[in-house]
């Protein structure tokens, strides 16, 4: 395991790399995503503090996913082996939280993944761009504010 510091918009892992490694965030926030063949950026998850971000290919694959700091952080950067031996509930935890997205992605409204997005990340929608959010839950940027402001007058 070792610790390091990675600049905003510092880039941890890119597609095709070929990366045994996983972060678990001190501080900060972490991303990962993946860009179409048309350029647009997809967002898988974010990392806030004490969540870990990986991508899930065999270690000697190339890896599907983009991971970036959208805020300077601090990660313990270990191998996925070594970890998966031993923090065993936080991969659950992580594995959830995905299956419930999916899950998510495939039934819900807009309106409920945006709240789902916010009982999953109560901490970081004051530290994401708008556009994240949208490109998380999958709507543009306007679909996003409109549902905010259902949000707000459903309230």
């Amino acid at each position: 395991m070792k610790k390091i510091e990675v600049k905003k918009g510092q880039i941890l892992q890119r597609k095709g790399d070929v990366n045994s490694k996983l972060y678990r965030v001190e501080s900060g926030l972490l991303r990962s995503y993946s860009i179409s063949g048309k350029g647009k950026e997809h967002i898988y998850m974010f990392a806030p503090e004490d969540w870990i971000i990986a991508d899930s290919v065999a270690p000697d694959e190339p890896c599907d996913l983009f991971i970036d700091a959208i805020e300077p952080s601090i990660v313990w950067q270990e191998d996925k082996a070594q970890h998966l031996a031993h923090d065993v509930p936080k991969l659950i935890k992580r594995i959830n939280v995905l299956q419930k997205r999916v899950i998510m992605l495939m039934c819900a409204s807009a309106l409920e993944r945006y709240e789902h997005f916010l009982a999953t990340y109560p901490d970081i929608v004051q530290r994401v761009p708008q556009k994240m959010i949208a490109s998380y839950l999958g709507i543009t940027p306007e679909a996003l504010s409109t549902v905010r402001r259902k949000r707000t007058q459903k309230a």
